[in-house]
């Protein structure tokens, strides 16, 4: 399904120059003793999808809350166009974020909920309903968001990140709990995301899904950035999976 077919992004991305979309400084971020992200240095460009690879607490979802300032980092900096998440104007056209949590009211419907959030962003609500089509949640949109399988959790998390027509999408794990058509659709969405001008920055486990999505690979372990891969070197999925195997710690995983 085409994402919304009148999109500014492509002008806004046009007046960016060669600010990158997403930049970490030596981002670091220790709760007490624990090191969860140590230094990370990265440069996202526009027009791109990233995936975002590691072991489960290798430190994605803390570096995604620093960089949408959702967390303070113990040192280092998260920049989004330049400029820290809480310096945007208007953040919702220039980011949306899917993350692992849910803070969709069970007893609400997926269009209510949606249009809560447009309100509160000052998005048109008539662009609710055109978000629910293209995420197919058209014919659940009624129900309360408490009858919504993990898949369609998702798609509305989906829809709700795509609220402001933003520039850049952070997804965590956005694949959980879609079947494989799902899945097959989201591989699409994003492609066509980017295609009208949009940056993804995804965290994934499902290696080979991620092989035939992305256009290069962040890999990190214990918070380090231990590899940057451009998939144009990887001559299938399983060479991205040997690769990560080789390059994180198998206990974590």
């Amino acid at each position: 399904m085409e994402p919304t077919p009148t999109s500014p992004r492509d002008t806004r991305r046009s007046d960016r120059g060669t600010v990158p979309v997403v930049a970490l400084h030596h981002l670091t971020k220790r709760f007490g003793t624990a090191l969860a992200v140590d230094g990370l240095d990265v440069e996202l460009t526009a027009g791109s999808i990233t995936g975002f690879l590691g072991p489960n607490g290798a430190g994605k979802t803390t570096t995604f809350r620093l960089l949408l300032g959702l967390a303070s980092p113990t040192s280092g900096e998260a920049l989004l166009f330049g400029r820290p998440y809480r310096e945007l104007a208007n953040p919702t056209r220039h980011v949306g974020a899917l993350l692992e949590s849910s803070d969709v009211d069970p007893g609400r419907s997926g269009r209510n909920h949606l249009r809560v959030l447009a309100l509160a962003a000052g998005v048109e609500v008539a662009r609710v309903d055109e978000l629910l089509e293209l995420v197919e949640l058209g014919d659940a949109a009624h129900r309360p968001a408490g009858t919504y399988s993990l898949g369609m959790q998702q798609r509305l998390g989906l829809a709700a990140a795509l609220l402001g027509d933003p520039e850049l999408l952070v997804l965590d794990e956005p694949a959980n709990g879609l079947d494989a058509a799902g899945v097959h659709w989201l591989r699409g969405f994003l492609r066509q995301y980017v295609t009208s001008g949009g940056t993804v920055f995804i965290s994934s486990h499902l290696l080979a899904e991620v092989a035939q999505t992305v256009d290069q690979a962040l890999i990190i372990d214990r918070g380090r950035l231990v590899a940057t891969v451009s998939m144009r070197d990887m001559t299938d999925s399983a060479s991205l999976e040997r690769l990560y195997l080789d390059l994180t710690d198998k206990d974590e995983a």
